[in-house]
């Protein structure tokens, strides 16, 4: 399996092929171990996503979960979701899973490694993300990493039964500082 690091990161690629292996071949214990899910509840809606298509016409998944090297816990993840094959560009995404693990640097020091994995290997042209007008440390991250704001999309997503809208940024390849 696929792994990056950083100082204090293992990133261990998830792709469609690894769902189906996990799905297909571990019992229900050892794929929320694996997953890093603390209950069956939350293996249902990992199921449901991927029985909803992790891959589809022309778009994929490639994501990666984020291992504390010292604890060996999965604290969150990051990846890249509709990644459109024939115009190289996909849309990233990231978070942690405990608020323990927040403000300490985590997201700051996987996305570079992940956003190179994005441009080098997948051959990504331009990366996209979309934060909440709210999430002021996403916000503050995208800039600090260089990504350009692009604008605001209007009741964009449908949140506790709220509609909220999206801030959109891109980074392009010749933007991008390792």
């Amino acid at each position: 399996m696929e792994q990056l690091t950083t100082d204090r990161l293992i990133l261990r690629l998830l792709t469609p092929e690894v769902y189906d292996f996990i799905y297909q071949n571990y019992s229900t214990a050892e794929q929320m171990e694996f997953l890093g899910l603390s209950s069956e509840e939350e293996l249902a809606t990992e199921k449901n996503k991927y029985d909803h298509g992790l891959s589809m016409f022309n778009k994929s998944f490639r994501g990666f979960q984020l291992i504390d090297k010292t604890s060996e816990k999965i604290i969150g993840w990051c990846g890249y979701h509709t990644w459109y094959l024939e115009h190289n560009r996909a849309e990233i995404g990231y978070g942690l899973f405990d608020d323990a693990f927040k403000q300490k640097g985590f997201m700051s020091e996987a996305l570079p490694t992940i956003i190179e994995y994005g441009f080098v290997t997948m051959k990504l042209h331009r990366i996209e993300a979309l934060a909440a007008t709210y999430n002021i440390p996403s916000l503050k991250l995208l800039d600090k990493l260089n990504f350009q704001k692009e604008g605001v999309l209007r009741e964009h997503y449908l949140v506790d039964d709220r509609m909220e809208d999206s801030v959109v940024f891109s980074l392009l390849r010749s933007e991008f500082k390792p």
